[in-house]
This record gives structure tokens, C-alpha cells and sequence, in this order.
């Protein structure tokens, strides 16, 4: 895992390098000076979604070390917002937004972006099967795009768009079920994880009027802030503490540092930074690789079978992508 979790960070600051013509440091100071062709966004999408595709493999490797998926999100988030304070404080990054309003709005996007889209999704799992939970939560492209369309005339399903987000949907689920098409219902652990798949939707369709009014850096130094802020609820009901000797294990640290860094700090800034210039319903899309990424991801580690259902299921969520992509631009 070690290995391909460098690959996958060399690549992607290399790729992204490239993308920026500069150095990927630079990106953080000075992220408006880039006028960046359309497809560079697709491909800084398209990376974000690998490298999260990528942290169930390291999270289930802390879970099997002992810590539990609360403290998992604790440290993520607080490497995140400690990495992101030394950039906000030399941008000189407002701390609050400009009414309490857009502050709520703020606590909104902790809530369904973080807190309680990491617990419910993380509990469904103890509830009902790994297959359930992904299938329902890779699934939150599908009812962003719904629910973003009751909020925005611009944002309306024509066919074609509508056609290719059912096609990606429907890829998906050819993913996730790989040729056993078998569900075992469970009311709770099922309920939790669409829980988890309408915060994402509700998440996504935030962020149109957030990131129209304020930075990326910004937003995501908020939503971490507030991520955490709302989960001492939790700990104050279930308190826990990881024990001190599960940080001498190099395993361990490497994959808390790789979800803070990597997954939590550049994935986040990246993210938010791509909705606007994509398109929610566009950035939120890309979710649907994430499946893909996994499965692959444990072929290269645990060598296993890569079958024509993941090869259809790819073909079905490409071409769905490019569908409702294409009737975008040809409305703008």
C-alpha cells in the first residue's frame, strides 16, 4: 500500500504541475492566476476522485490497527486545518464570512461535507454490507443532480443530460455488484448510508452559492474548522482516546498523514476549487470513479481479478460522463 500510495502522490503532483505550470505550492498562494483549459479541470477532478478512491484501502489498514472511525476523522480533519492556517494567514484570508448567513452556510458545509458524512457512512457499514454502502453512497452523483435541478433553472436535466447521469448511475452499480447481483437489506445500515449519500448531494448543491461568493481556500478551511467543531457532540457521548502506542507503527502514521495531507488538505482544496469552473452537477459526477479506483486499487495490492463487469461498468460511467458534459457546453 505504501507504494502505491507514493505512486499515487507522485503522479498526481506531477500531473498537476504540469496542469499549473508551476510549482504545486505556488498553487496554494496564488490559485485565481491561472486561466486553465477546460479539460485540465476534468483531469484535476478526475485525480482528486483517484486519490479518495484510494483511502478506503488506507483507512481499513488504521481500522485493523485500532483506531476507530471517529478518530480517523479527528486527525484527517486537524492535519488539514493546521496544513491550511500558514496559507490563509499569509493571503490574509478573512476568518468569518460576511454575514451569519453565509457563516451558517459555513456550518452547513462542516456538517454534510464532514461530520456526519464520515459517521453515517462509516456506521452503515457496521449495519449492513460494504457492498450496500458503496453502491448507495457512489450513488450521490445521481441525487446531487436531482436535487441541484429543484434549486437551478441552469442546472435542469435536458434528456441527453438526464440519459447519461442514469447511464453512469447504472455503470456503477455494475461496478459495485461485479456479477453478484445479491442485496441484503438492512434498514438501519442502509438508512445510514443514504444518509451519507444525500449529505454529499446536499454538500454539492452548497457549494454553488459558497464558492460563488468566497474562496476555495476559504471554504475548505471552514468546512474542516466545522467538521471538527461538530463532532465533540459525538465524543462527549462516546469518548475515546487511540492508545499512544499505535502511533509507533510507521504503517499507521504513514496512512494518517497520507488521508490529512493528500486525501483531506489538497483532494478538499482541489475539489471546491473545481466546482465552480465545472459545474456541480459536472465535478460531482466524477464520484461515480470511485469504485473504479477502489477495485483497481485492489488488484495492485491484494491481486485481485479485474473482470468485464468493472470493464462495462467503466465503458457505461465514461460515456455517461461524457453525455451530460457535452449538452453543458453546448449550452454554454
Amino acid at each position: 500500500m505504501f507504494f502505491v500510495q507514493i505512486m499515487l502522490i507522485s503522479v498526481f503532483l506531477c500531473i498537476f504541475a504540469l496542469l499549473t505550470k508551476n510549482h504545486p505550492v505556488v498553487f496554494f498562494v496564488n490559485m485565481n492566476a491561472f486561466d486553465m483549459p477546460r479539460l485540465k479541470y476534468h483531469i484535476i477532478a478526475f485525480l482528486v476522485v483517484v486519490v479518495w478512491g484510494s483511502t478506503f484501502v488506507s483507512t481499513k489498514i488504521l481500522l485493523m490497527a485500532g483506531l476507530s472511525p471517529a478518530q480517523i476523522f479527528i486527525l484527517r480533519f486537524v492535519i488539514a486545518y493546521l496544513l491550511l492556517l500558514p496559507f490563509s494567514i499569509k493571503r490574509q484570508t478573512r476568518w468569518f464570512a460576511a454575514n451569519v448567513r453565509d457563516e451558517l452556510m459555513m456550518v452547513a458545509l462542516g456538517i454534510t461535507g464532514g461530520s456526519l458524512y464520515f459517521l453515517t457512512e462509516n456506521a452503515a457499514m457496521n449495519y449492513t454490507t460494504t457492498t450496500n454502502t458503496s453502491l448507495i453512497v457512489c450513488l450521490c452523483p445521481l441525487f446531487a443532480t436531482l436535487l441541484i435541478a429543484c434549486f437551478y433553472r441552469s442546472e435542469r436535466l435536458s434528456r441527453l443530460r438526464m440519459f447519461g447521469t442514469i447511464l453512469a448511475a447504472a455503470g456503477v452499480v455494475i461496478v459495485v455488484l461485479n456479477g453478484h447481483f445479491v442485496l441484503h437489506l438492512s434498514p438501519l445500515g442502509d438508512t445510514l448510508a443514504f444518509t451519507a449519500c444525500l449529505c454529499w448531494a446536499v454538500y454539492s448543491l452548497l457549494m454553488i452559492p459558497a464558492s460563488s461568493r468566497y474562496s476555495s481556500l476559504f471554504i475548505t478551511r471552514k468546512l474542516f474548522a466545522y467538521g471538527l467543531i461538530t463532532m465533540i457532540p459525538y465524543f462527549m457521548v462516546y469518548p475515546e482516546m487511540p492508545s499512544v502506542s499505535v502511533f509507533t507503527d510507521v504503517k499507521v502514521l504513514v496512512n494518517i498523514f497520507y488521508l490529512g495531507c493528500i486525501a483531506s488538505t489538497l483532494c478538499f482544496l482541489l475539489w471546491n476549487w473545481v466546482i465552480p469552473r465545472l459545474g456541480a452537477v459536472v465535478t460531482t459526477n466524477y464520484v461515480y470513479f470511485n469504485p473504479v479506483v477502489t477495485i483497481i486499487c485492489a488488484w495492485l495490492i491484494l491481486s485481485e481479478t479485474i473482470t468485464m463487469w468493472l470493464l462495462l461498468g467503466t465503458a457505461m460511467i465514461l460515456s455517461g460522463m461524457y453525455l451530460a458534459d457535452r449538452k453543458r457546453k453546448n449550452q454554454t
